[in-house]
């Protein structure tokens, strides 16, 4: 395992989990059932632990949507749709987007990025 992390048999599982074809976003929670299904033998709160160090590590990014807490395998910047119906987060499609318009950043500090999330839900 690469980013400095000791390759443990729970980082090694976990990191399996999150890896795929495709990035995900997940919670905690919704991460350990995964673990439970595969049989990986993990506490919750090694769960917890692992995503910090991981995202730490630069491996994950942690993102929080209306107090949603998820973990993203895409490190990259990029921009969101959350579903209020299902709490579902949906990267959006596409480049990079500018934003402009934004205020100036306090005095002694720059703006380094700024993170989109547009609320969705279905039509009715």
């Amino acid at each position: 395992m690469s980013a400095g992390l000791r390759p443990t048999a729970q980082r090694c599982a976990i990191a399996w989990l999150l890896n795929g074809p495709k990035h995900r976003h997940v919670t905690p929670e919704g991460l350990y059932q995964e673990a439970s299904k595969a049989r990986v033998s993990v506490s919750q709160s090694s769960i917890y632990n692992i995503l910090r160090q991981f995202t730490e590590a630069g491996l994950l990014r942690q993102r929080t949507f209306r107090g949603l807490v998820i973990y993203d395998t895409d490190v990259s910047d990029h921009q969101h749709f959350l579903v209020e119906e299902t709490q579902e987060v949906i990267n959006m499609p596409g480049t990079p987007m500018r934003v402009g318009g934004l205020p100036s950043a306090p005095e002694g500090y720059e703006i380094v990025g700024v993170e989109l999330i547009a609320r969705v839900r279905s039509k009715r």
